[in-house]
């Protein structure tokens, strides 16, 4: 029995340390991924995750023309294809697109050809409504493990995560007020921080973007792209 004992918490340690592993922010088995840059500049990219959708891409749009900031949407194939008029307004408002799988599932455990169907027909539903430019790849919950690090290094694809998520804790994300609090306070030069602004349910965090936005800008801080983030990564 004891044993069965050590063996059993020896396969749970080893369980919980691959779940963590999948979960990492600033490391993966394969392949290149950031999730902030370090830089002395005082820059942050704003990055929404999911949709487009319906009312909520106009709404979030226009407060982001209304505050002269690009941002970075990392959208699902099944949104994009769903949506594809949503999705040309976000190109046309010249905002940076990335790809966030076809149907949002937690890309661990599973096959490369699931994998590789999840990033390519969303890259092909993306290219399909007109966007040119620079494609990376965000994990659905933030999870990767082994094979999906492994076909986007094949590919040559960037993973990019973040390094502040005030909807990580549900009291905060409960509140717009909470929201820009936490965001002004963790934000440091390089941050990419993480939105979702797609669905009712996110009413807090859209409510949130044009404050988040002021504080920041009143700490000196600009706003870039994903793609022009990356461009300050050290050589």
């Amino acid at each position: 029995m004891r044993k069965i004992a050590i063996g059993f918490g020896v396969l749970l340690l080893v369980l919980m340390g691959i779940w963590q592993l999948s979960a990492a922010r600033s490391f993966q088995l394969f392949g290149d991924m950031f999730n902030r840059v370090d830089t002395a500049e005082k820059v942050v990219a704003l990055t929404f995750d999911d949709g487009p959708t319906p009312r909520f891409t106009q709404e979030v749009l226009a407060v982001l023309k209304e505050k002269d900031v690009k941002a970075t949407f990392f959208l699902t194939g099944q949104e994009v294809t769903k949506n594809p008029q949503e999705a040309r307004e976000i190109v046309a408002a010249g905002h940076e697109l990335g790809n966030h799988s076809f149907t949002h599932p937690r890309l661990i455990l599973t096959t490369y050809g699931k994998v590789k169907s999840e990033v390519d027909t969303t890259e092909a539903a993306i290219r399909s409504i007109g966007y040119t430019g620079p494609l990376t790849f965000r994990p659905p919950y933030g999870k990767k493990l082994v094979v999906l690090p492994y076909y986007l290094s094949e590919r040559g694809i960037t993973s990019v995560m973040w390094d502040v998520s005030p909807e990580d804790s549900s009291e905060i994300g409960a509140s717009s007020d909470n929201i820009i609090s936490h965001v002004a306070d963790k934000v440091r030069p390089g941050s990419i921080i993480l939105l979702h602004v797609m669905y009712k349910s996110r009413q807090a965090s859209m409510a949130a973007v044009p404050g988040v936005i002021d504080a920041l800008r009143k700490k000196g801080y600009t706003f870039v792209t994903v793609s022009e983030l990356a461009k300050r990564r050290a050589k």
